[in-house]
């Protein structure tokens, strides 16, 4: 599982990144592998729904054993899928580039990380930068 202490340098590290890179306000949220929130930061400024688009797309990830991007170019193939998958979980998939797994050094998962507030690649490299800057694997 994710500790808290990997969960906080990721939300620190993925904040640091959009503000480097001049992204609109970040809402980061880590899941472990189990999908219960382990750390959570809004950005001030960032929209009032973006805490649960990044759990969408973390929850998602985590539930499909894939990215959130993954899931996105799998609704353009396979919409009905991806929309009987948004039913089942309530509505809560977001299939949109922002959600990552997070893997330790041997490939095991540790959980995910979901960014929402900028366009959602760069969402995704936000997370990707984060999950890296604290020493651990995304995808």
């Amino acid at each position: 599982m994710i500790s808290l202490e990997q969960a906080r340098a990721i939300v620190s590290a993925t904040r640091a990144h959009g503000r480097e890179q001049g992204l609109k306000p970040l809402t980061v949220i880590v899941l472990d592998a189990g999908g219960h929130l382990v750390a959570m930061e809004r950005e001030d400024g960032s929209g009032y729904g973006r805490p649960q688009i990044a759990q969408g797309k973390a929850a998602g990830a985590l539930a499909m054993g894939t990215s959130s991007r993954a899931l996105g170019e799998m609704a353009a193939d396979r919409p009905t899928f991806i929309a009987a998958l948004s039913a089942a979980w309530d509505g809560k998939l977001i299939p949109a580039a922002g959600g990552v797994l997070v893997r330790d050094a041997a490939g095991t998962l540790l959980g995910a990380v979901g960014v929402s507030g900028d366009l959602s690649d760069k969402d995704e490299e936000a997370a990707l930068a984060g999950i890296h800057a604290a020493g651990l694997n995304g995808g």
